[in-house]
């Protein structure tokens, strides 16, 4: 939940008032769309999109297009024309705690507004830096952390971003190889808007005082209690083992042939030893940075929303 400390910089909403800020926006996406878009330990359905994602595309829809209409006031003053500046969103939390499937419908739901049709979704995964790199900095162990990503370059992809250029580059990441793909690029051409997603997007402390977060118009936290975080981590990683982890190319080829125990043992100390301590030390203060908190139950459902005021 909310800290007192900063519960009177947020609205909250339960569920069910949340929910009634739909209004009337359409439902856009249909069950088989659900499909594609849930992740690999997602049980997510209709119901939720409706209850949680639609009020959220209403609101964002009037803030893109609040943020446009700004832009084109500035450059009328300016007696330019209005460039073309991408809105962002930053969407932040834990590993497992299900960023990646609510960017992916985030991303869906936005598309089919039509004031804004082109809504392209990036992962910081990209901007890890290789694992070459990372070994020889003795920080493998920490990958995930600050440390291991490129800040620089993905600073430099938002500023590119944000000056209006028409094509920028992001380097692609494997979670077969658990790896950058060296030559391989993501481009971004002017998208009405542009999703960043990852564990850290929201953290301070990087060089030269410029932040990775100065550059969100609208940033989402998702939250959730880390006992049931860590149970979702666990679960994930038996999932895996009988998917991607099978893979020939895969880094992780050794799990796959664990038993249900030795698998068991093995994603709960991973979980203490990385993905716990890096949600304690680095993601969750960054919590309350967040335009958004969308704090979940142990079924994965959200149960309430805290918008920062304005």
């Amino acid at each position: 939940m909310i800290d007192t400390a900063h519960s009177d910089r947020y609205l909250s909403f339960d569920r069910a008032e949340w929910a009634d800020l739909r209004a009337a926006t359409p439902l856009t996406i249909r069950e088989r769309d659900l499909v594609e878009l849930r992740g690999i330990n997602d049980d997510i359905d209709l119901d939720e999109v409706a209850a949680v994602y639609l009020p959220l595309t209403r609101l964002l829809n009037l803030y893109v297009s609040a943020t446009q209409n700004l832009h084109k006031v500035s450059a009328t003053f300016l007696g330019a024309m209005a460039p073309k500046v991408p809105y962002v969103i930053g969407i932040a939390g834990s590993v497992a705690v299900g960023k990646s499937t609510f960017a992916r419908i985030l991303q869906a739901l936005l598309a089919r507004w039509p004031e804004h049709p082109r809504v392209d979704l990036i992962t910081t995964d990209g901007f890890l830096f290789p694992n070459a790199v990372l070994e020889e900095r003795g920080i493998m162990n920490r990958k995930g952390f600050p440390e291991s990503y490129d800040t620089k370059t993905l600073l430099a992809f938002l500023r590119e971003l944000k000056g209006g250029a028409p094509e920028v580059e992001a380097p692609m990441y494997s979670h077969v190889v658990y790896d950058i793909i060296e030559g391989e690029k993501v481009v971004v051409s002017q998208p009405d808007i542009l999703i960043l997603e990852g564990l850290n997007v929201l953290q301070v402390g990087t060089e030269a005082n410029e932040f990775v977060s100065d550059y969100f118009d609208f940033s989402i936290f998702i939250d959730a209690d880390e006992s049931d975080v860590e149970q979702w981590y666990v679960e994930r990683f038996h999932k895996l083992r009988e998917t991607i982890f099978r893979d020939p190319d895969s880094f992780f080829q050794n799990f796959a042939h664990m038993s249900d125990e030795e698998a068991d043992a093995m994603a709960r100390s991973i979980w203490h030893e990385i993905n716990g301590k890096n949600l304690v030390e680095n993601i969750e203060p960054t919590k309350s940075r967040a335009s958004l908190i969308v704090r979940k139950g142990a079924d994965h459902r959200v149960t309430n929303v805290n918008l920062r005021r304005l």
